[in-house]
């Protein structure tokens, strides 16, 4: 099978270092997406750690369905105007909301 590139000695021709540009640029703005990401988090669950905190002190229950229903409603909406996959969205709000149930009612409980 002949291709229609040539290679230098170490079998990259000039259409494979592009790739490889391309996919080092775009991996790059994947990694600081992904840091910008982290950091969104730990701010959000600053703030859900004080919502624990104030639940616990007026003696409020961990978890608050319709909060969490209207949000999942919310992000699905942005998912989609956003063309991502709004199931995915909920998915992940999903797990989010387990993990800031956990830590209110750890903070309940230490209350």
């Amino acid at each position: 099978m002949t291709t229609s590139h040539t290679s230098d000695a170490n079998g990259a021709g000039p259409a494979d270092e592009a790739v490889r540009a391309e996919l080092s640029r775009l991996r790059d703005s994947i990694d600081n997406i992904d840091a910008a990401v982290v950091h969104m988090l730990a701010e959000r669950f600053k703030c859900t750690q004080q919502v624990g905190h104030l639940k616990a002190n007026h003696h409020l229950p961990p978890a608050d369905p319709d909060r969490e229903a209207r949000q999942i409603a919310r992000l699905r909406e942005l998912a989609e105007s956003a063309k991502l996959d709004p199931a995915f969205a909920e998915k992940l709000l999903n797990f989010i909301i387990a993990e800031v149930i956990r830590h209110h009612e750890t903070i309940a409980k230490s209350a």
